[in-house]
């Protein structure tokens, strides 16, 4: 019978897993490095061991809507896309309003999780931790790891010669925090994602000239969508996906395209993917052809070679005099207290979870990654549903009779991908099926037809997931048919 339940970090996926598991009747112990919550969100001035970092300017790509717990919306004068101090001030409203504080124990490195000699009969872990030198080792029922997978840096130095004698100054973009020392300077950004897009754009405002290098392009969107509305309450509704769902491969492909397109042609502006269906997850930034258009940030392909002063790029064109070089060439995942590796990690350092959540080859389904999927969708409530998932798992209700449905990883632009790639509604349906709280659409259409019609044509938002079955929340059916007001407001 689980009852401890150890939950490594205290981002946005730890407190999830702390709240889910106390309404469940576990006792969650929460490890946090660090002295305070929020994870990726808490912005430092400087780049911390063993903890995400984020830049000073980081907006959010989900709207409030879109992105909040299912059971705790943004407040109503919230704007739609937040600053990332203002979104690490909700997250410390979301545990202060459940409480949740108290199950965190914080400067608490947790440096060894192994299953104990007879996990094979009870499922339970060995976690050791250190707080001021002092180790202290402690035995869970079950473990939900929640460390994220922006943490330690993918810097391919390999892949690119003459690196080594370049006289110039180079780093991974985790160490950037603000443009001010950049002022005058030439700088190349390694990267199409949206780190790289970000600091492209903010360097443009201040360096004399910025050379932005794609190896594969990339779709670009602007978080304003059509009417002045957030994008992601446009896009991501039960309809679009049912519809994409039923249309021929070759129409949905065209279709996809002609709508990426719709703003901007991407081949005039050299961003255009080499993969032009690929439905990886597109770079979210309003300002980037704009600032392509005036000429202050310029796309280069691949580079191919690096020299002392001047970088040599694939299709023959030489830059000089390059200043700085930002990679922006994401993250890999590591999780260095897992005493066995291969628990997590399976052959050609490819992830595969069950649901995108559980190691497959363990003997008893004790362990629960959170937060490694990754979708055209919101990680706050995927995250969320996760945990309720898991915890149900861990206490013998969730459904681990269903067809097996594994994520496994798919190639990334640098290495390896760190995050298993799927449809956001489609997942989150899975998992919430499991659970009983998936929103029964044709009896909503019986008993409530105006809900239904925002459930069924309008943005699929958390609160949806909250509507019935376990955890059902009263106020989720207000919080459907109000969430136009509030995006206006």
């Amino acid at each position: 019978m689980v009852r401890r339940v150890a939950v490594v970090g205290a981002g946005v996926s730890g407190l999830a897993a702390i709240k889910c598991c106390l309404e469940e009747g576990l006792e969650p112990t929460c490890f946090e490095q660090s002295e305070d919550i929020g994870g990726l969100w808490r912005y430092t001035d400087q780049a911390e061991e063993g903890r995400a970092s984020i830049y000073r300017t980081v907006f959010t790509n989900s709207c409030k809507e879109m992105m909040c717990y299912s059971d705790f919306p943004f407040p109503d004068d919230h704007p739609n896309y937040m600053h990332n101090a203002r979104l690490q001030h909700y997250i410390c409203k979301y545990a202060e309003h459940f409480d949740l504080l108290r199950h965190i124990r914080f400067k608490t490195l947790v440096t060894k999780v192994k299953k104990r000699p007879d996990f094979s009969v009870t499922g339970q872990w060995e976690v050791v931790t250190q707080k001021d030198g002092k180790e202290e080792t402690a035995i869970f029922d079950a473990v939900m790891i929640c460390s994220g997978h922006h943490v330690y840096p993918n810097l391919p130095l390999t892949e690119f010669p003459g690196i080594q004698k370049f006289k110039g100054c180079y780093f991974h973009s985790r160490e950037y925090k603000e443009p001010e020392k950049f002022r005058g300077k030439k700088v190349l950004v390694i990267g199409l994602g949206n780190s790289g897009c970000d600091i492209a754009v903010e360097l443009s405002t201040v360096a004399s000239q910025v050379y932005l290098s794609s190896r594969s392009g990339s779709w670009v969107m602007s978080r304003v969508w059509d009417n002045g509305y957030p994008w992601d309450m446009l896009i991501i509704t039960r309809f679009r996906t049912w519809l994409g769902n039923i249309l021929p491969r070759a129409l949905s492909d065209w279709l996809y395209v002609r709508g990426m397109n719709r703003f901007f042609k991407h081949e005039n502006f050299g961003l255009m993917p080499l993969n032009t269906t690929s439905r990886k997850e597109p770079v979210f930034n309003d300002d980037l052809p704009s600032r392509i258009a005036c000429g202050v940030v310029v796309m280069k392909p691949n580079v191919k070679e690096f020299r002392e002063t001047s970088v040599l790029f694939q299709d023959g064109t030489v830059q000089n005099d390059v200043d700085v070089v930002v990679f922006a060439t994401g993250y890999s995942y590591s999780y260095p207290f897992m005493e066995d590796d291969s628990i997590i990690k399976s052959r050609d350092n490819q992830v595969t979870l069950y649901k995108g959540i559980l190691p497959p080859q363990l003997e008893k389904p004790t362990m629960a990654v959170i937060g490694l999927v990754q979708s055209l969708g919101p990680i706050i409530p995927t995250a969320d549903l996760q945990c309720r998932w898991a915890v149900k798992v861990f206490r013998g209700r969730g459904d681990l009779n269903q067809p097996l449905f594994f994520l496994s990883s798919l190639p990334q632009r640098y290495g390896n991908s760190t995050t298993l790639q799927t449809d956001y509604i489609t997942y989150m349906d899975e998992l919430a099926s499991a659970i009983g709280v998936k929103p029964n659409v044709l009896k909503l259409l019986l008993t409530d037809p105006q809900l239904a019609l925002e459930v069924i044509f309008g943005p699929c938002s958390p609160y949806q997931f909250r509507l019935m079955g376990p955890g059902k929340w009263s106020g989720a059916r207000k919080a459907i048919l109000t969430q136009w007001d509030r995006t206006l407001r």
